[in-house]
């Protein structure tokens, strides 16, 4: 098994999940604001899936999608962190960035600062080449954030294959950042 990398930031630790923080994760999943931009709010059991799965990659890899906590009150936020992409994504084999915060914790920069220290893994501990994120057309919110951290969009437009084709939110956009662009800014 690989070392566990946890980045720390001046308010957040990134770390791996706990048991504990499947409860409040499934409140964040079943919050209409949360999932906005995705297909349908997730029960518990499709919530904890999930958790099982980012913890299985990182137990693997050594990082992905990190549990984020406020360092000062040790309060679970969501989640930032970056993972491997799905093969059957037109742009795989690549690594994503991503996030998922619950609302009460929306504006206050959590996100863009652990996305940073996400970015500093991916390129200078994993010398990875690019990072890709992606989101639904509609999600300007999500991609505000891309943009701050220096991303930028590639023309490719697609249909994300796990939403449902009647769903207004099929159609993603991507966003690509080159280890050199990154080192630049």
């Amino acid at each position: 098994m690989p070392e566990l990398i946890q980045p720390i930031t001046e308010r957040l630790q990134l770390r791996q999940w706990r048991e504990g923080d499947k409860a409040i994760f499934a409140e964040m999943n079943a919050d209409s604001r949360v999932m906005e931009f995705f297909p349908s709010l997730l029960t518990r059991q499709e919530s904890d899936a999930g958790v099982d799965r980012i913890t299985v990659h990182i137990e693997k890899y050594g990082w992905g999608f990190w549990a984020l906590e406020l360092r000062e009150t040790k309060e679970f936020l969501g989640f930032v962190g970056i993972k491997n992409v799905a093969e059957d994504l037109p742009f795989s084999p690549a690594v994503e960035i991503g996030w998922r915060l619950a609302f009460p914790h929306w504006g206050k920069g959590y996100a863009s600062e652990a996305a940073q220290a996400s970015l500093d893994v991916a390129f200078n501990t994993l010398n990875l080449s690019e990072v890709v994120s992606f989101t639904a057309l509609q999600n300007l919110r999500s991609q505000r954030v891309m943009e701050r951290l220096g991303m930028r969009r590639d023309s490719l437009v697609f249909e994300h294959p796990l939403v449902p084709s009647e769903s207004h939110l099929q159609r993603h956009c991507l966003y690509r950042l080159s280890a050199n662009d990154w080192k630049k800014s």
